[in-house]
């Protein structure tokens, strides 16, 4: 069994080493689909997509189609997109405005609470046995928010959301919290194909800045970046977090920044500094990059990056949608302070179009490299089942020469450089134990 044998690998992770062929494998693939995006939290959306009741937004949790809506009392539910007549998808559109929800097939109305509130020609064809209080749309089990962050879990019996983010809340909390009126999203998310493993994308931006100076090198000599160092992903602190979790500090090689609090502008900084605590302030006017993710498939960055122009901060969040072994959807939020001004803030959304949108100079430069890692992986010695170490890929990585900074003063395992594979490590150890975890047996 694909269980027995993903069991034995556990000497592989703890020195360091990751079996190529898990990376497209059907069987693991099959099985992540049970016990990694039917049990974890999986991000949907923002609470500024919508913004008035009757708003609505549809996603996807893994392979659920999802519908998200405002209802009168301004509550946020979120239903399975799909009529309980037969089944089909109940709103196609992306997102939008509706007292009602309307199945195209055979006419059944749906309220912005999942009720069921209209059956055509009901009292005729389903007489008085059928109920129309049992036949509403089906609720996601679970849905919280934190700092305007929607998650969903399958798991009716998971620990709640702040739990499971645990000390990630407190860089959410810098990133997210910092000014008075929140976070908005601004525009719709970008979505798009691409040929890579889900697993592969979520670790390049949790735990691997040490790809940047060779895949990035050109965004770097172009000044897209915050700076022309090459190097500059490397300084700060990696982060290694529960669950999974992990973030990066990217600072500068004088472990300062070059401006405070990521260069936002001074008429905001009255408003950190009352948000926030005096670590968190301490971490904030340092950082030049905030760049992590939340397992299993949610990553962020939190960056200056653009044109001389447009390089201003944004945040931007994104998915990776596993839909095989080697595809996955992106999507990918932009974030903004409510409190900039639309100068600011239209400049910033140029530079993340630049960099970060669906055809940006970074985007282009991952997806090529996601794409090469699929293609080798699907190599016959790649997808060799044996256990030798010829058929392992590469996290040693700080293992044996990198101790822990306990001066850090943010939460967290943090350690002296990014260019570690800490986070990777963290990421693949709990993936495995999610994978190999039998029903009802704590984590």
């Amino acid at each position: 069994m694909i269980k027995d044998e993903l069991q034995a690998l556990k000497r592989n992770w703890e020195e360091g080493y990751f079996p190529q062929w898990l990376v497209l494998d059907p069987e693991v693939y099959e099985l992540e689909q049970e016990k990694i995006f039917g049990k974890t939290w999986l991000f949907l959306g923002h609470e500024s997509e919508l913004k008035k009741p009757g708003d609505y937004i549809t996603r996807m949790m893994a392979d659920d189609p999802i519908i998200l809506t405002k209802n009168k009392k301004e509550e946020i539910k979120a239903f399975l997109n799909s009529c309980s007549h037969r089944g089909t998808r109940l709103c196609t559109e992306d997102y939008g405005n509706k007292k009602a929800h309307t199945c195209p097939y055979h006419g059944w109305t749906y309220s912005m609470d999942g009720d069921l509130i209209g059956v055509v020609a009901g009292n005729k064809l389903f007489g008085e046995k059928m109920d129309k209080s049992e036949w509403g749309l089906r609720q996601v089990p679970r849905v919280e928010s934190y700092q305007g962050m929607i998650f969903g879990n399958f798991d009716k019996g998971a620990i709640s959301l702040e739990e499971y983010l645990g000390d990630m809340k407190w860089y959410f909390d810098i990133m997210l919290g910092r000014s008075n009126g929140g976070m908005e999203v601004r525009g719709v998310p970008h979505r798009w194909i691409a040929k890579a493993n889900w697993k592969m994308t979520a670790e390049n931006f949790a735990a691997d800045p040490y790809h940047v100076q060779s895949t990035h090198r050109s965004a770097v000599e172009m000044d897209l970046t915050p700076t022309s160092d090459p190097m500059y992903a490397s300084y700060g602190h990696q982060v290694v977090l529960d669950n999974g979790h992990g973030i990066n500090v990217i600072t500068s090689s004088t472990g300062e920044s070059a401006n405070k609090y990521q260069g936002l502008p001074e008429y905001l900084w009255s408003e950190f500094e009352g948000n926030l605590t005096k670590d968190q302030l301490d971490v904030f006017s340092k950082v030049t990059n905030f760049v992590g993710g939340v397992f299993p498939n949610l990553s962020f960055i939190s960056t200056g990056s653009g044109s001389e122009e447009t390089k201003h901060n944004h945040i931007n969040f994104r998915v990776w949608r596993p839909i095989g072994p080697d595809k996955i959807e992106i999507s990918v939020w932009y974030m903004i302070d409510k409190d900039l001004s639309e100068d600011y803030k239209e400049k910033s959304y140029k530079g993340f179009l630049n960099t970060f949108g669906a055809a940006g100079t970074l985007e282009q430069d991952d997806t090529e490299i996601w794409a090469r890692i699929v293609e080798a992986s699907q190599a016959r010695m790649a997808r060799d089942r044996k256990l030798s170490y010829n058929n392992v890929i590469n996290y040693l990585m700080g293992l044996d020469n990198l101790q822990q900074d306990k001066e850090f003063p943010g939460p967290g395992i943090a350690y002296p450089t990014c260019y570690t594979d800490h986070i990777a490590r963290s990421m693949h150890e709990y993936w495995l134990e999610l994978m190999t975890k039998e029903e009802g047996e704590e984590t």
